[in-house]
């Protein structure tokens, strides 16, 4: 478990970089307070229902997620019922949302917790982090949200804010950039808990409880009360208003930087170089890719086959289909390599995806 000791800025910083991280907390405490959005995620600190949302979140937006999350919740409330589901229930669930092996990945988790850890999400960072599909971020995220532990986070969101508040020009997913940024969000975060913040006040300390109440509404009146006089969650709100500022205010392009809290101590603004940061590197080349698909029906029935393990999203069900190059090959020379025979077809649908740098389009085909 994660312990706070003293100061977390490295020896090496400067006066004026602390003076930053103490200037920072209480005003991103004191806005998330104000400004958080009620997700459903938030109205709990079950670390299973958390963790969830967590995984759920990576390469999603927060829109999509809601409902299926709140689905998930419902069809596997914890974690021995994750654990113990059909893998098929599992993929049908998390149809739609991409990256399958996220899914199965959460499902080994659960079943170490079951077979490992008495059926109870641990609380340790380390035990956490050794989870199946559980990375430096993802622990984080759990072990400050679920048991308001500061532990660091750095995603997306969370890059973008520290690189402009703190004028960080090289590349962030360098290493020793990288590094650095872990290093600011763990002095924040730890800062905020164990240093004097909003919630020293008794004003501070009502807006942070007004805040838990809203985004806790199933705690008991009991629960409530006894963190009625303390100071909230402060290393989970501090992480939450990390993420939350990226999220809402310090967008990648037309940031609303009237409505930052910490608009005063960003560099970023001050030297008009809110555009050029995060200094990512450039995207990789966008490829072109073709598939055609055939969906044949006889008699009311349609014939789907189940991809093979070891490949992109093993084991999940499709219509036949082939990828093809991007210019060329006949429709009905394709069809019977995929159904065994020249059959009449009408075309169905036209689809352009994308997915990382592939730009592809699928032509898809109805045959009796």
């Amino acid at each position: 478990m994660l312990r706070t000791t003293g100061d977390a800025e490295p020896p090496a910083w400067t006066a004026d970089e602390r003076r930053k991280v103490r200037a920072l907390v209480p005003a991103l405490l004191k806005w998330f307070a104000a400004h958080a959005r009620d997700l459903p995620w938030r109205r709990t600190f079950d670390p299973y229902a958390i963790w969830i949302s967590e995984i759920m979140l990576q390469q999603t937006q927060v829109k999509t997620v809601i409902p299926y999350w709140e689905r998930w919740m419902r069809e596997l409330p914890d974690v021995a019922a994750l654990a113990a589901a059909p893998q098929d229930k599992v993929l049908k669930l998390w149809e739609g949302l991409g990256y399958y092996t996220r899914a199965r990945n959460l499902q080994k988790a659960a079943r170490v917790v079951m077979e490992q850890h008495g059926g109870k999400f641990p609380r340790d960072f380390a035990a956490v982090l050794e989870l199946p599909g559980i990375g430096r971020y993802t622990a984080g995220a759990i072990c400050s949200i679920a048991y308001d532990e500061p532990a660091p986070i750095l995603d997306g969101n969370v890059i973008r804010v520290l690189t402009r508040l703190f004028g960080i020009g090289e590349n962030p997913r360098e290493k020793k950039t990288n590094a650095r940024l872990w290093q600011l969000a763990e002095a924040l975060v730890r800062r905020a808990a164990s240093s004097p913040s909003p919630c020293a006040s008794s004003a501070g300390r009502g807006e942070l409880y007004t805040q838990e109440r809203l985004l806790s509404p199933a705690l008991s009146s009991i629960q409530m009360e006894e963190r009625e006089n303390t100071c909230a969650r402060p290393a989970s709100f501090l992480n939450q208003s990390l993420m939350e500022l990226g999220a809402l205010v310090c967008a990648p392009r037309q940031p609303r930087c009237e409505e930052c809290p910490v608009q005063k101590q960003c560099i970023a603004r001050r030297e008009h170089r809110i555009d050029s940061l995060p200094n990512l590197a450039p995207r990789a080349t966008a490829t072109a890719r073709r598939f055609l698909a055939v969906a044949a029906e006889r008699d009311g029935q349609w014939f789907v086959r189940q991809r093979p393990g070891g490949v992109v999203n093993a084991h999940l069900w499709e219509f036949p289909n082939v990828e093809l190059p991007v210019e060329g090959d006949s429709v009905a020379v394709v069809v019977k390599k995929l159904i065994g025979a020249h059959r009449e077809l009408k075309p169905l649908a036209q689809i352009r995806h994308s997915i990382t740098r592939y730009r592809i389009l699928l032509e898809a085909y109805q045959a009796q």
